[in-house]
C-alpha cells in the first residue's frame, strides 16, 4: 500500500496502517476495539447532527470522521489476522446481495413494508432461528429513544400498532395521569417506571408522525442551549449575573430571546 495511491480508499488504508505502525501516531497505537467505542458512537452522532444542520461540506466532513472508525478497526484486527478492511466490505456486499433477492435474484418486493419484512425472514434464516422471539436482539446497544423507536417499528410491521397517530395523544394523557398518581402514592419506583411509560409514548408518536426522537430531542437540546447562552448574554448586558434574577425575570428574558429567534 502506498501513501501516494490515486485511489482514496486504498490511500486512507494506508495512512490509517502508518500511524498504527512502529514509529507511528502514540495515540493510534494504543487504541483497542473497545477503546474506540466511544469514539465511534460520538462520530456517529456528529454526523447526525451535521446531517440536521442540512450544511453539506460538514456532513462530507463528519461522515470522513466516522469512516476513519471501521478503517481503524479494520486495521488493529488485521494485525491479528482475524479480518481486514477487503473482507469486512466482502461480507458487506454478500450480505446486501443475499438480502435483497427482489434486486438481485427473482423474487419481488413492491414496498418498503415488503422489503424490511423479507430482510427480517432472510435475516432469521441465515442464523438459523426459526422461534426465537421477534424482538429478541432489536435496538441491541442504542441509546433507549432510537431502541423504543425500532422496537415499535419492527413490532408495527407484524400489525401491533394503531392505524394513525391519535389513539396516541389519547395514550400520552394517560400515562401523564398514572405519573401524577404514582407521584401522589409517593412511590420512587412506580414514578421512574409511569414517566418511561410516558417517554416510550411520546417516542411512539414521534414515529406515528414520521419524527425520529432522538433526533428531534437532539434538537431540542441545541435549541435550549442556543437560547440560554442568548438570555445569558442579555443578562450580563444589563451588568447582572446569572442566579441574581428570579423564574419571573429569567422567563420573561427567555420569552423575548424566543420572538427575537422567530424574527431571525
Amino acid at each position: 500500500m502506498s501513501l501516494s495511491s490515486t485511489d482514496p480508499i486504498t490511500r486512507l488504508r494506508s495512512v490509517v496502517h502508518q500511524l498504527r505502525a512502529p514509529g507511528g501516531c502514540p495515540w493510534d497505537r494504543e487504541q483497542t476495539h473497545q477503546s474506540l467505542i466511544p469514539h465511534l458512537l460520538e462520530e456517529a452522532y456528529e454526523v447526525a447532527e451535521a446531517i440536521a444542520e442540512g450544511d453539506p461540506e460538514l456532513i462530507c466532513e463528519e461522515l470522513g470522521d466516522l469512516l476513519l472508525q471501521p478503517v481503524l478497526h479494520a486495521a488493529i484486527a488485521s494485525e491479528s489476522g482475524t479480518f481486514d478492511l477487503d473482507k469486512m466490505a466482502h461480507v458487506l456486499t454478500e450480505k446486501l446481495i443475499r438480502r435483497h433477492p427482489h434486486v438481485f435474484g427473482d423474487t419481488s418486493a413492491d414496498t418498503s413494508a415488503a422489503v424490511l419484512n423479507q430482510w427480517d425472514a432472510i435475516k432469521r434464516t441465515e442464523k438459523g432461528v426459526t422461534h426465537e422471539p421477534y424482538l429478541n436482539g432489536v435496538g441491541k446497544g442504542l441509546p433507549a429513544l432510537m431502541k423504543a423507536q425500532k422496537v415499535q417499528k419492527k413490532a408495527a410491521r407484524v400489525g401491533f400498532d394503531w392505524a394513525d397517530a391519535k389513539p396516541v395523544f389519547a395514550k400520552i394523557r394517560e400515562e401523564t395521569a398514572e405519573i401524577e398518581q404514582a407521584v401522589e402514592s409517593g412511590d420512587p419506583k412506580a414514578i421512574a417506571d409511569e414517566i418511561g411509560d410516558l417517554l416510550f409514548s411520546v417516542v411512539n408518536l414521534a414515529r406515528k408522525l414520521g419524527v425520529e426522537s432522538e433526533a428531534a430531542l437532539a434538537s431540542a437540546n441545541n435549541k435550549f442551549v442556543r437560547r440560554f447562552h442568548s438570555l445569558e448574554e442579555k443578562i450580563v448586558e444589563d451588568g447582572k449575573s446569572l442566579g441574581s434574577l428570579t423564574l419571573a425575570e429569567m422567563d420573561a428574558v427567555w420569552d423575548q430571546v424566543k420572538v427575537e429567534e422567530t424574527k431571525d
